[in-house]
């Protein structure tokens, strides 16, 4: 088994049966750029579940790197909020992505995953806002996901034609 790469939209999983849609989020509680608009813009429950829990969890001053957060928007679809960025990209932190962090939540992803007999969908995670590597990505769910036979697909958007 190995990642299946195709064009279209991480919103909009192929396939039967359950499905994990997967994306990478901060441990700050910001949500509000990158794939999550996409996201919130089909089901505003991923946003709402990730703010209340950072809201929860506001004395602690940030969400736990490597946890996953799994909310229904669909009788066979999950997003799953994983939390592998501290904080956000700036000048000191041009890199917030984690990826031992990553490693983590895609291991407790699955395990989900092989209980619910879920395959998982994501958009190439940690390489855009977070500033990660695809290099150091896509080896971390071969490791994981597809190690342990989940079947993986990796959405990129169809290229923009045009000025």
């Amino acid at each position: 088994m190995s990642i299946k790469y195709v064009t279209g939209d991480a919103t909009a999983p192929q396939g039967d049966g359950p499905k994990f849609i997967v994306h990478i989020c901060n441990d700050i509680g910001a949500w509000g750029s990158g794939f999550v608009l996409a996201v919130s813009k089909r089901w505003p429950a991923p946003e709402q579940h990730y703010r209340a829990l950072a809201e929860r969890l506001k004395g602690d001053e940030t969400l736990v790197l490597g946890m996953a957060q799994a909310v229904q928007v669909e009788d066979s679809i999950y997003v799953v909020n994983l939390i592998g960025q501290r904080s956000v990209a700036s000048k000191e932190n041009p890199h917030p992505i984690r990826y031992w962090a990553v490693r983590e939540g895609l291991l407790n992803i699955t395990h989900a995953a092989l209980g619910l007999g879920a395959s998982v969908h994501m958009p190439r995670i940690g390489c855009g806002l977070a500033g990660g590597l695809w290099e150091e990505i896509e080896p971390i769910i071969e490791d994981t996901l597809v190690f342990e036979g989940v079947p993986v697909t990796v959405y990129d958007l169809p290229r923009q034609v045009g000025p």
